[in-house]
């Protein structure tokens, strides 16, 4: 098991071990890490005796962690001999990313390889543990189909990031987003769904129904609802994948705490940014919103809110050119006036938030399905059924023209009773 050490113990425990070391830096109330933490319990039981693991509380050794340039959690950090010797790792991080990481940059052998697949036989597999693929699990779950729901990452999907939910039935006006989607997670359980967790898919064939989990596990089913969700849209301009976790974050919940007392960008003007620009201002000195648009995207009552935040202040009809930074981190952000189409460089945040929607994650069976423009799946708008047989899609995977939560909760449903009619057709 990985030992929890603290920055008094960082010396001693890692700069000046000699051999091979891994460090986790982790935080609290981070949907990542929490994915994160069996995959690194799996490797650190894998190679016990050959690296030393090593987990620290980020929030915890704030300065510490900035002396580091670690400002993203989680953060994997590789070391030999006291020294970086790999690039780091950070956000949702697969279990592949580490082990080729240990074998290029340790040197050491790749002891997953040979490990032999147990076949698992089920009814239905629900791929993706958000709102749509946790109702579906609990419908599934409530009319005794054998059900395991497979999430890549911890269940709640990208709901876990968000600060609060005003706008879901029942819950007497807002919610915290983790909190909600632990109900709907403890619901689905409860009704006879089984989750498996930080699981990574290397293999799906939606024709024959067949998964391949991580280095051990395949499961056959014999329906699958894909629930994949969405990603946070990245801008795809320079410095932004080098800086990502080093100053530039896409999750408020995760990385807001950090920069309490500091001065920081977020970009975007909809919904997500300005709601979770209201969260941060809990924590920062100041917002300065970079917004393409005159005004908001977002519901009135949340951009009224923010514009009569005195922490808060907009650049209107301004764009994000180029991240500014280096071995230190994020520096400083390159904008452009629309109108005037003239360039600034603005040095006075500590760090950077993007929120400019999502993206449909349909990578994993990209060709087996048809798609739209947007990489939206497609399928049967009646059934949710796609051009194979016993596959369903929900969730904001969907080509649709709203996604919130509840129609997140609506697609489950309906994928679940779809597939629950071609079971029992099967039978």
């Amino acid at each position: 098991m990985p030992t929890e050490i603290t920055a008094a113990d960082y010396e001693a425990k890692v700069l000046k071990h000699q051999g091979f070391a891994i460090v986790d830096f982790y935080s609290q109330d981070c949907s990542p890490c929490e994915a994160l933490a069996p995959k690194f319990e799996f490797f650190s039981e894998l190679y016990h005796g050959d690296i030393a693991f090593y987990k620290i509380f980020r929030q915890g050794n704030r300065d510490h962690s900035l002396a580091l340039g670690v400002k993203g959690s989680p953060t994997l950090l590789f070391y030999k001999d006291g020294k970086e010797v790999a690039p780091r790792l950070s956000g949702a991080i697969k279990k592949s990313e580490i082990k080729k990481t240990i074998v290029e940059a340790f040197g050491l052998a790749d002891r997953t390889a040979g490990i032999e697949r147990k076949t698992e036989e089920v009814d239905l597999v629900v791929i993706g543990g958000g709102a749509a693929g946790l109702t579906a699990g609990i419908y599934a779950g409530r009319a005794k189909i054998n059900t395991l729901i497979i999430d890549q990452g911890n269940p709640g999907g990208q709901v876990n990031l968000t600060h609060m939910v005003a706008n879901y039935p029942g819950t007497d006006g807002e919610i915290n987003g983790y909190a909600l989607m632990e109900k709907i997670t403890k619901q689905a359980e409860d009704s006879g769904a089984r989750i498996l967790r930080s699981a990574e898919i290397v293999r799906l064939d939606l024709e024959k129904k067949e998964i391949d989990v991580d280095d051990d596990r395949r499961i056959r089913a014999k329906a699958i609802i894909l629930a994949t969700g969405a990603k946070p849209r990245e801008l795809g301009i320079p410095g932004e994948k080098e800086l990502f976790g080093r100053g530039v974050s896409y999750c408020a919940t995760c990385d807001g705490k950090f920069y309490e007392g500091k001065d920081i960008y977020v970009i975007g003007g909809g919904n997500s940014a300005v709601e979770e620009t209201l969260f941060l201002t809990e924590f920062v000195k100041s917002v300065t919103m970079i917004h393409q648009f005159d005004e908001f995207q977002a519901n009135k009552t949340a951009a009224e809110a923010a514009l009569k935040n005195p922490k808060i202040k907009v650049l209107w009809s301004h764009e994000p050119r180029a991240f500014l930074g280096g071995e230190n981190g994020f520096e400083g952000l390159e904008v452009e006036d629309l109108k005037t189409k003239q360039r600034k460089v603005l040095k006075d945040g500590a760090g950077l938030f993007v929120f400019v929607g999502y993206t449909p994650q349909t990578q994993l069976f990209a060709g087996q399905l048809p798609l739209d423009t947007w990489g939206g799946a497609q399928a049967d708008p009646m059934t949710q059924e796609t051009t194979l047989p016993g596959v369903f899609i929900a969730g904001d995977l969907r080509s649709k023209p709203f996604k919130q939560i509840t129609t997140a909760v609506s697609d489950g449903t309906v994928a679940a009773l779809s597939a629950q009619k071609y079971l029992r057709a099967l039978a």
